[in-house]
């Protein structure tokens, strides 16, 4: 199964120990019921790191990447509730993309996911894309156990526009400019020895990549924009 839309942000972060289980409620309860309630968003799920950092990965899927800089998500930014402006502080090491899909397929959802997020030169781009779109990912999505590979690409200037709820945060986010998924649904070897084996970083870096940074995944919570919303 494919994404729902052809935009995606996103969200790599930590939460500090001591607010760690504050955050998990925020994020159950009010943070993500409260995006995919949002005009154009369609589903919000957060992954658990098994390996790799950050601890917590959160993918937004949107109807288009106009979505990102629309005004009702603009609005929800520039005025965090007071549960937000409470959980931020607590928030480090981010890392915040908003992207256009520009790869995509799959038979369905997984519980285990594969993060790569990177950067590629100007220069590099077309032979990145051949090589990610047109080789590696449809021969990655018919290996036994993956149900999904994507490619979301960001784009900067819509990343770091700032907001109000961004000012509340410790430390501005990194933008990488490619972010690979690979959804699984068989054990977590198999799909990083697939990964592995097919997405290599010594081909990807060939092929211009750089500052590339693997994560292994696990689904803790999904929430569609059919389920309903706050606010």
């Amino acid at each position: 199964m494919a994404l729902a839309g052809l935009g995606a942000i996103t969200i790599w972060q930590d939460a500090r120990a001591d607010a760690r289980a504050d955050f998990l409620e925020w994020h159950n309860r009010e943070h993500i019921p409260e995006r995919v309630g949002i005009s154009g968003f369609l589903r919000g799920r957060r992954w658990m790191a098994l390996k790799g950092a950050p601890e917590f990965f959160t993918l937004y899927e949107t109807t288009e990447p106009q979505v990102h800089t629309s005004a009702g998500y603009l609005e929800r930014l520039n005025n965090p509730s007071p549960w937000t402006r409470r959980i931020a502080p607590s928030m480090e090491n981010n890392i915040r993309s908003l992207c256009r899909v520009a790869y995509s397929a799959g038979s369905g959802q997984g519980g285990l996911l594969v993060t790569l997020r990177y950067d590629v030169a100007p220069e590099s781009e077309d032979v990145q894309l051949r090589l990610v779109t047109g080789q590696m990912l449809p021969e990655l999505g018919g290996m036994p156990g993956v149900t999904g590979t994507h490619l979301c690409l960001a784009d900067k200037a819509a990343s770091f526009i700032q907001t109000e709820e961004k000012k509340s945060r410790p430390q501005r986010a990194l933008v990488p400019t490619w972010v690979i998924l690979v959804e699984g649904a068989a054990d977590s070897a198999s799909l990083v020895a697939a990964c592995g084996d097919t997405l290599r970083d010594d081909v990807l870096a060939a092929a211009g990549a750089t500052g590339i940074s693997r994560g292994l995944y696990q689904l803790q919570y999904s929430r569609s924009a059919a389920s309903g919303a706050i606010g």
